[in-house]
């Protein structure tokens, strides 16, 4: 049997083929991350003895290997994906010398790849990928998003603070944003006629009165903000790129929803999982095979419980917070909103927070009730029902 590893970096791999003995039968050499390094790695692979069994491995190192896992897998050649914590440990068990190079690296992901059970990683759908990346694109607008929304709220602050307070805080709404783009500034907002009113009225779906438009005119001409004569400009060009933030964020979540319609997930049928959160589930899970039970998906959300053992001394501390930063998050965020729509999961709740749990501590154990979930609907191909919480 023949053990190839591979080190994952930016702009080339550096490969070592080892057999059961831990004899070099190929030294290490490396290949560029392109095309044509990808076909020097295939020409090394098929020159090796065809009676032997080959096994390739390497590190999950954030989006690098992806490539070449899509290479591979376009080629028809199985390899293993290894978990770059797991590999450390190992290096720490197999030396003390402080000596790290993508020689090594490679060296020693063979060796490890040879001591553990090769477990083939599965083929990855085509739409699966584009969720990924899809779903990654979406975090970043958002977070681009609110960073504006915190500019604008500053703005505010120094030029018109009863402003926020005027509409409890919600700057993102249709009517605060209506007033913002069409005048911007407190002397403009002070001069708002009622011929104007009757457009901010609409706006609001006539919740706005009379009497909130003149407190507002009122709020505007005796404020304490202190202004610049670029002031309208700036607040117009905070909103213009908010506004186009918004946009995108509104044309990629129509991009995740229609590749998640062709991906056959019962995710989505879950009450409180919006479409972007599910496509994030499906995306960081990318085949519920991989897991054998539901602890192991818990292991890789990093949502199991830490477990110290040492003599007559035993307890479980937090949550181990060593999988997938992604998938922990989203599951968190779901955990919260699930409460919302589902009875069975806001009564375990509630009896968590009766234990004496923190509202965090309580959400925690929603959420690893939710993977246990999520992993029953994918492995029976079953929707979701409320009988199914228990």
């Amino acid at each position: 049997m023949l053990y190839i590893g591979v080190d994952i970096s930016k702009y080339k791999h550096d490969c070592i083929v080892i057999d059961d003995a831990g004899v070099i039968i190929r030294n290490v050499f490396s290949f560029d991350n392109s095309r044509t390094g990808f076909d020097q790695f295939m020409e090394m692979y098929r020159s090796l003895d065809p009676t032997e069994i080959k096994k390739i491995g390497f590190e999950a190192t954030g989006h690098y290997q992806d490539n070449f896992k899509v290479y591979l897998e376009r080629s028809g050649i199985e390899f293993m994906e290894l978990n770059a914590l797991l590999v450390h440990k190992f290096k720490n068990s197999q030396t003390l010398r402080g000596v790290k190079t993508d020689k090594t690296d490679a060296r020693l992901i063979a060796n490890y790849l040879s001591s553990i059970e090769f477990k083939p990683y599965p083929k990855i759908s085509y739409h699966t990928l584009a969720l990924r990346s899809l779903c990654k694109r979406h975090f970043d607008l958002i977070n681009e998003r609110t960073k504006y929304l915190i500019r604008i709220t500053n703005f505010l602050d120094r030029t018109f603070p009863e402003f926020k307070e005027f509409i409890n805080g919600n700057i993102k709404s249709k009517t605060c944003m209506y007033i913002l783009r069409n005048y911007g500034v407190a002397n403009k907002i002070a001069n708002i006629n009622i011929q104007s009113y009757e457009n901010i009225r609409k706006c609001s779906y006539g919740k706005f009165s009379v009497a909130k438009f003149n407190q507002l005119r009122e709020l505007a001409k005796n404020t304490v903000g202190f202004s610049y004569e670029t002031d309208l400009f700036e607040i117009k060009s905070l909103l213009r790129v908010y506004d186009t933030l918004q946009d995108e964020i509104s044309l990629v979540e129509n991009e995740i929803t229609t590749h998640l319609s062709k991906i056959n997930s019962h995710i989505p049928s879950i009450l409180g999982i919006g479409k972007v959160s599910a496509a994030s589930i499906i995306a960081e899970i990318e085949d519920i095979s991989r897991f054998n039970d539901p602890n192991k998906l818990l292991a890789f959300a990093g949502l199991d419980p830490r477990i110290y053992q040492s003599g007559t001394q035993e307890f479980k501390g937090r949550m181990n917070k060593k999988g997938s930063v992604v998938l922990r998050r989203v599951l968190m965020n779901c955990a919260e909103s699930i409460l919302i729509y589902n009875p069975a999961f806001y009564t375990y709740y509630r009896k968590k927070r009766d234990e004496g749990k923190s509202h965090r501590v309580a959400i925690s154990h929603v959420a690893r009730k939710l993977v246990r979930i999520i992993y029953k609907l994918e492995t029976e191909h079953i929707d979701f029902d409320l009988s199914i919480v228990k």
